[in-house]
């Protein structure tokens, strides 16, 4: 069965958001993935994320290409816009999407195959144009549904479940994408709920490409003792570059104290939350000390997670361009639709 309803019964008391929506409403149908699947505790962040932002679900346009990964996007936000391309397109559609529309919320769910292979060229062409949507890779290193064959993301030192080693080095999408210019990069583990929900929230608040890479294990295919994506390894190696939660805007707060060592900062609400200054060595604002950074934990087989890169000028496509304010179905006929003049003087611009 490929769509499966969820029951509609629910307890009367369960919480709300301003909106009055409940943590159900912002959830899809009942997940046809194998038991397990790093996936589906993707989702489940990307439903909380999205209750806690309080975001009208009929704002989020969500898209997905072919995979695995691309089938979750029917798991949450039921009543938002979707478009379900073909494989490693998402990246044109979306630009397309976004290019009419300004106004909603654009949220990308693809996977390593997806992203790193057939739309390597189209995932490298929204980066470097700086897209303003959020563009989750459920990355597991394998196709799941052509049963297992190694991804562009799988790691060299990686066998598959028969024994067989992977001849070619692996693609870094965090790496990739700080060097195209993505203003916003992080990456996580599907098994660290804590660390993804205020990512993914962060995230859909940037205005600019934003990229998750989240290691989401695949129980059937890379989950075995010599796979560099497994739940055993992403645990046993995985180094955490911080811990980050969005705050929303409100009167400034400041703490000063020396790099290497935290301090306990209390927030609008009352409650604290324990910042930790980074070693001096590692900047996520630059890009020239996070890439290095980067390459050396890779070096040492460990997993780095967190915020790794983030460009505070938030710049978008539609920055770049130009683009007036207003969506294009917002937007009068007499000006969308050139004079023969404007037309001669583009023309005479290209001569």
């Amino acid at each position: 069965m490929t769509h499966i309803v969820k029951p509609q019964f629910r307890h009367p008391r369960l919480a709300t958001n301003s909106q009055g929506l409940t943590r159900r409403d912002y959830e899809g149908v009942i997940s046809t993935l194998c038991a397990g699947c790093g996936h589906d505790s993707v989702t489940a962040a990307i439903v909380e994320a999205c209750f806690e932002l309080e975001l009208p679900a009929h704002r989020v346009a969500k898209m997905s290409g072919i995979g695995c990964s691309s089938k979750t996007t029917n798991y949450f936000l039921n009543n938002s816009h979707g478009f379900n391309s073909v494989h490693g397109r998402m990246p044109s559609v979306a630009t397309g999407a976004n290019l009419a529309n300004r106004d909603l919320v654009y949220l990308g769910v693809s996977g390593d195959g997806d992203t790193a292979s057939i739309g390597l060229g189209q995932f490298v062409h929204a980066v470097r144009r700086r897209v303003n949507m959020l563009y989750i890779c459920e990355n597991n290193g394998t196709y799941g549904l052509t049963k297992g064959q190694f991804s562009a993301t799988n790691d060299r030192a990686s066998k598959n479940r028969k024994g067989q080693d992977t001849p070619f080095d692996s693609i870094d999408l965090c790496n990739m994408a700080i060097e195209l210019g993505a203003g916003f990069v992080a990456r996580s583990f599907s098994g660290d709920k804590a660390q993804l929900v205020p990512l993914i929230k962060a995230g859909l608040r940037y205005r600019g490409f934003a990229l998750i890479d989240v290691i989401s294990p695949c129980v059937t295919f890379n989950n075995h003792a010599t796979s560099t994506k497994s739940y055993d390894y992403v645990r046993d190696h995985n180094h955490m570059i911080g811990r980050f939660d969005l705050v929303p805007a409100s009167e400034e707060i400041q703490a000063d104290y020396a790099p290497g060592t935290s301090a306990d900062v209390t927030l609008h609400d009352g409650s604290q939350m324990r910042f930790a200054k980074l070693d001096e060595t590692y900047d996520p604002t630059d890009p020239e000390t996070a890439l290095p950074a980067l390459d050396r934990y890779r070096r040492k087989g460990e997993i780095a997670t967190g915020l790794l890169y983030l460009d505070s000028r938030e710049a978008d496509l539609h920055d770049l361009i130009g683009t007036p304010d207003q969506p294009l179905n917002e937007i009068a006929e007499s000006a969308l639709v050139p004079s023969a003049s404007a037309l001669d003087a583009i023309n005479a611009a290209h001569r």
